[in-house]
């Protein structure tokens, strides 16, 4: 069975503020972000992992670095956010689910191994935090059955963070694809999240790794923490 990971990688990172692509960013461990990314995932789907790359700015840097990967071009990385890329990760992917990631988080590899049952058993998956809810982050709220109701910055009364790691079946993939297409050029693709689960109802389960370490790269206080991490 080959596993779809799309890794969103198109950005411009000004809040960080180096002169390159955020996800070739260095850790201390020698390696770039996008690099211990490309490593857990070989690490947990092996041979299975087909890697979807969305790139944009200075694009070439990314393609010197990993030349073996296969990419799609968001050519409106300055104006657009993380939904439009998402979409044309989704348009590119074959057949079946797709694993994906923000190209700025450094993480655990057991996380990916986390999802192996929930991509077997068909399901959609947004990875979660309950230890913290920052009031930048992007939070989410649940319904009666215990599904993601709310996914935003904005959610008040939250029960923890997203990570920026998420699951789409192979079932629901079009419905997304459809919500992420009526979103506007600067939403996050969690906004077509809330859309596919309002206008069709698709269910999205909240899968907590809390135990584990995640991190978004947006300031410099984050990389300390991802350079810390044991």
């Amino acid at each position: 069975m080959t596993i779809q990971v799309a890794i969103l990688a198109a950005g411009m990172g000004t809040r960080l503020g180096r002169p390159w692509p955020k996800p070739l960013t260095k850790l201390d461990d020698g390696r770039s972000i996008m690099g211990q990314q490309r490593d857990n995932i070989s690490e947990v789907f092996g041979e299975q992992a087909r890697v979807i790359t969305v790139v944009g700015f200075k694009l070439e840097s990314i393609l010197e670095e990993f030349p073996d990967g296969l990419f799609v071009y968001n050519e409106n990385f300055d104006t657009t956010n993380t939904s439009k890329s998402l979409l044309k990760a989704l348009r590119m992917s074959g057949s079946g689910p797709v694993v994906w990631m923000n190209g700025d988080v450094v993480f655990d590899g057991e996380v990916l191994r986390r999802l192996e049952s929930s991509i077997l058993r068909g399901d959609n998956v947004i990875c979660v935090n309950t230890a913290t809810v920052a009031e930048e982050e992007v939070k989410y709220t649940v319904d009666e059955s215990g599904h993601v109701k709310e996914l935003s910055k904005q959610v008040q009364n939250a029960l923890g963070e997203a990570v920026g790691i998420n699951l789409i079946s192979g079932k629901d993939k079009a419905r997304l694809v459809e919500c992420l297409d009526e979103c506007d050029e600067q939403d996050y693709f969690e906004r077509g999240i809330e859309l596919a689960i309002e206008k069709h109802g698709i269910a999205f389960t909240p899968v907590d790794i809390s135990d584990l370490f995640a991190v978004e790269i947006d300031f410099d206080d984050d990389l300390a923490r991802a350079n810390a991490r044991s």
